[in-house]
């Protein structure tokens, strides 16, 4: 038996230590019924995507440094110099004005204030930060085109049928430059410009410029522009060059940008004064209508403050006035969810079933001192992370990314209703986050195979925000 007893450690005179706390409950049986399965719904994809956020750094920034022959710098190279020798005045032609992956993620294309058109090889972008140098060297090697236009640019869009093709639009122009990148040449390959209109009454020169630029998914010969003379444009590039449809609003709307439906068949149009009009494509007289100057009649319109006003929380404590819509976006993994930024800093989400208000971002006042603050709100170009419901939007007050949960139910931190539904305790909503930059963000794209996002700014660099290696080594052990 004294084999089996051992001594009492010497008594000190101290009370005992208190026993260690129990480690935390962790739910592994979610992970394990989800490898089981194969499947990775929404719901999971969301109460993980907390360690994707926590991870978003600035791994790697390019200035624009490019040349066009010999010694000759482009457009926008030197409006950043000028800028940079008056005390800091940000000149109106100066920023990545959009930005934009093509489908397979192979290209980035940019385009600035100043003119210049850059398409970058990503793999090549992004593996030069783990080089020797840490970036690019100034040379051809830059780009795999580089064109410097003497018109300002302010719309960018790859084909989604053809790899190669990009289409440009100007604030400066009522046309859409189309360039294929297999050509070297600074000259578009097509230009299509505006027709006669049918109602020629709302033209006038300084409302004549494209704002942005959409393209049908289901065939490459469809190109929707949107423009401040109160029209959304349709051309078919197999009947003409000029446009072929037009979508009217009322005289006093001024869209800054458009969109379509997953299925192809519902234009979106959002407009300065805050309002969100619609067409159905299949309405009227269809069967010409691509062929004519049919008109399209307007499905439904919606005033976005008027929404929020609805908002009894939000009304309480907040005075809602109507703010131009600068962007809209369809969430890629949830095709009713359509995101909007207003020229204010707010963010949100409409859903286009019930035309309701679902989600709200409000971001801290900006009390800047800066004369550069106007212009920079409406310059703001966001972008959904794919596969997950992450809406990455540039601050507008300071130099950093919003990364803003916009999961579709009533778990998402952004959800106009999570105050009323109090916390979950297995499905804690996933907290907005700011990852702080180097410089101020004018728009921004995210990689559609990984999380990877490339910011333009205000001085026309390229930013690159991923997940940092070394909380990837943490989070793995």
């Amino acid at each position: 038996m004294d084999k089996f007893l051992v001594a009492a450690p010497p008594h000190s005179g101290e009370e005992p230590a208190p026993p260690p706390p129990p480690p935390p409950r962790r739910h592994r049986w979610r992970r394990i019924a989800v490898e089981l399965d194969g499947r990775i719904d929404a719901r999971f994809r969301h109460r993980e995507s907390r360690l994707l956020l926590d991870s978003f750094a600035e791994i790697g920034a390019f200035d624009h440094k490019y040349y066009m022959h010999g010694e000759e710098w482009c457009r926008t190279y030197v409006d950043r110099m000028i800028s940079a020798s008056t005390m800091n005045f940000l000149p109106a032609r100066e920023g990545i004005s959009a930005i934009e992956f093509d489908k397979k993620g192979i290209y980035l294309a940019s385009v600035t204030f100043s003119g210049c058109l850059t398409v970058h090889d990503f793999e090549t972008l992004y593996c030069s930060i783990y080089g020797q140098s840490r970036s690019i060297p100034d040379d051809s090697s830059n780009y795999v085109l580089h064109i410097s236009n003497r018109i300002s640019l302010n719309a960018v869009r790859w084909n989604p049928e053809n790899q190669d093709e990009i289409a440009c639009t100007s604030s400066q122009s009522d046309k859409v430059f189309l360039f294929d990148i297999g050509y070297v040449s600074s000259a578009p390959t097509e230009v299509l410009q505006k027709g006669k209109s049918k109602f020629p009454a709302l033209y006038s020169e300084s409302r004549k410029s494209l704002t942005d630029i959409a393209f049908t998914s289901d065939e490459k010969s469809r190109i929707f522009a949107s423009c401040l003379d109160g029209a959304v444009y349709m051309w078919d590039r197999r009947s003409s060059k000029t446009h072929c449809l037009e979508l009217m609003a009322p005289p006093e709307s001024q869209f800054n940008t458009v969109k379509i439906s997953v299925d192809n068949r519902t234009v979106f149009g959002a407009t300065k004064n805050g309002t969100i009009h619609v067409w159905d494509l299949r309405g009227g007289r269809a069967s010409g209508a691509f062929q004519s100057h049919n008109e399209v009649q307007q499905l439904s319109s919606v005033k976005v403050s008027t929404l929020l006003g609805k908002i009894a929380s939000l009304k309480e404590q907040s005075n809602i006035v109507s703010s131009a819509i600068l962007s809209i976006d369809f969430n890629p993994s949830c095709s009713y969810q359509l995101a909007f930024h207003l020229d204010d800093g707010w963010s949100g989400v409409l859903n286009i079933n019930n035309l309701s208000v679902t989600h709200l971002h409000c971001p801290p006042p900006a009390w800047l001192e800066s004369t550069d603050l106007v212009l920079q709100k409406q310059l703001r170009k966001p972008t959904w992370l794919p596969t997950s419901s992450i809406y990455a939007v540039g601050s507008s007050s300071n130099d950093g990314i919003y990364l803003l949960d916009f999961h579709p139910d009533m778990t998402s931190a952004c959800h106009v209703d999570k105050e009323e539904t109090g916390g979950l305790e297995e499905n804690q909503p996933v907290e907005n986050k700011l990852v702080p930059l180097s410089q101020r963000v004018l728009s921004c794209a995210a990689h559609p195979l990984s999380h990877t996002i490339i910011a333009g700014t205000q001085y026309s660099s390229l930013l690159i925000l991923s997940q940092k290696h070394e909380t990837v080594r943490n989070l793995e052990s």
